[in-house]
């Protein structure tokens, strides 16, 4: 064991022991983070504007402060664009994270000097909290990789901007640097093919011990080095023991990844947003994610049925209940105030506060009615794929209106390793697992208002020639996993099967 292995252990002990208090008084912390952002607040612009100097309760807050989406918030956002200081936050931000959004087309997300340290020290104590359970800390003696967004930051009002991912790199700590991998001249390449390639070069010979990233990108990452090695990802890197992931449900690559791996590593699943960094994995033996309760983010939960109605239910994390999907908003010592951030979560547990991500506000469909969401879509696919060992590369789903004056139904898009060799069988279990999920699913179906489910196999490389074609290929792009429209499922059909 190396000098750095060696000294993580009592800093891990430290991290986790802080954490496991942290989980005892979550409550308390989330009102002591609320007094503190209305307190700075209040000498804001945006705080001036909604009289922060009169609020005195969470009821008060809700009175005066409206949840909103990036579009409501583009004007404060346009302010500091412009140069201005004191507009959400004090001062001005350090950075604005830039992403995409389906409605908003670019987004600019602050990040404040009083945000920046949790945005990036919670990835620290998951790692820091799986050392402690596994007694393992020899991740630190090899090397490890990011597989991110370009670290090249343009300036946006003189404001360093670019992907959260890219700002991230420049936040590595120092006694980090030297087993980061790839070098800085690669993580900037913007191909995402050129740079897998050069990334594969860099690090095939090298003593890989932790690797990170979005899964699918993982998996590409892990199908070139098998392809120009000729051995698994756990042969050619026999130290490799720890993967860590976010930005879409592992389960879906879980199986495949794992396969190209050969060999069984510890995993660790984090919520990072370009917004805040909102929960992690704290044990390998406890199911879902532990929320971020003290790292200056006050969260507010509104019922998903309710999202749009004009006065919905807001209700503060000590109201929250198990197994309720919940909208999840967020006022921040970057200076997001009430902000839908358009991710819907569900409690597993309150003692401690653990949740799952369930899928996107943006993200359903309801075409007739139905009000399915990502965990149900998610949930049956891959309970049918697992009892099948079918495997599963990537799928969406979006609803088929009129076909040739059939009922109308739900068409799924789906990348298999191998098409299942009766299909239709395999698309009628789906079926049933959908509707035991959704019972307004069940009814339309029962009541012949749509028909079964219709699977369309997508042809090997399919998704990722599709991400290509939109200028999305790697970093920390995703496929929406459901469309209440047809623009990706009619994109989806130049990439099918042909068989």
């Amino acid at each position: 064991m190396k000098f750095k292995s060696l000294l993580a252990k009592p800093f891990a002990s430290i991290i986790a022991n802080k954490v496991k208090k942290e989980m005892q008084r979550a409550v308390e912390d989330q009102e002591s983070i609320w007094q503190e952002l209305i307190k700075t607040g209040k000498k804001t612009e945006f705080g001036k504007d909604h009289q922060f100097d009169q609020i005195t309760s969470y009821d008060a807050y809700k009175q005066a402060v409206p949840v909103r989406d990036y579009e409501q918030f583009r004007p404060y956002i346009d302010k500091i664009k412009e140069g201005k200081h004191n507009v959400l936050w004090k001062g001005q931000p350090i950075y604005f994270a830039k992403t995409s959004g389906t409605t908003s087309g670019v987004k600019y997300i602050p990040i404040s000097k009083d945000s920046i340290d949790h945005h990036f020290n919670t990835s620290r104590n998951a790692v820091f909290c799986n050392i402690v359970e596994t007694s393992d800390s020899t991740a630190f003696d090899g090397k490890l990789i990011f597989l991110s967004g370009s670290p090249e930051l343009e300036r946006v009002g003189g404001i360093p901007t670019g992907r959260l991912s890219g700002i991230a790199n420049h936040q590595i700590p120092r006694y980090l640097r030297t087993n980061q991998l790839p070098t800085y001249e690669t993580n900037c390449i913007e191909d995402w093919e050129t740079k897998l390639e050069k990334i594969v070069e860099e690090t095939i010979r090298q003593d890989m011990r932790l690797i990170s990233g979005i899964p699918p990108w993982m998996q590409m990452y892990f199908d070139r080095l098998i392809e120009k090695s000729g051995k698994s990802v756990g042969e050619l890197f026999p130290n490799f023991s720890l993967l860590v992931h976010g930005g879409v449900n592992f389960e879906p690559y879980r199986a495949k990844l794992m396969d190209s791996i050969g060999r069984k590593v510890h995993t660790i699943e984090t919520y990072p947003a370009s917004e805040g960094f909102f929960a992690f994995q704290d044990s390998q033996e406890s199911e879902g994610l532990l929320l971020n309760t003290n790292a200056g983010i006050f969260y507010e939960f509104i019922p998903v049925a309710e999202i749009r109605d004009e006065n919905p239910t807001r209700i503060s994390l000590k109201d929250v209940k198990v197994g309720v999907n919940y909208a999840l908003i967020v006022s921040t010592n970057a200076g997001l105030w009430a902000y839908n951030i358009g991710d819907t979560v569900k409690f597993l547990s309150t003692e401690p506060y653990r949740i799952v991500v369930t899928g996107r506000t943006k993200h359903f469909i309801s075409a007739f009615g139905e009000h399915v969401i990502g965990e149900e879509v998610e949930h049956s696919l891959m309970t049918v794929a697992t009892e099948s060992s079918v495997r599963i590369t990537e799928f969406t789903v979006a609803p088929r209106i009129q076909v040739n004056g059939e009922l109308p139904y739900h068409e799924w898009f789906v990348e298999f390793e191998e098409v299942p060799g009766n299909l239709s069988a395999f698309a009628e279990e789906v079926d049933r697992q959908m509707r035991n999920k959704n019972i307004y699913y069940d009814d339309l179906l029962t009541g012949n208002i749509l028909q079964t489910l219709k699977i369309r196999p997508v042809r090997k490389g399919g998704f990722i020639d599709y991400m290509k074609s939109i200028g999305k290929l790697g970093g920390q792009n995703k496929v929406p996993r459901l469309s209440n429209d047809r623009r990706i499922a009619d994109e989806m059909e130049k990439y099918l099967d042909g068989r």
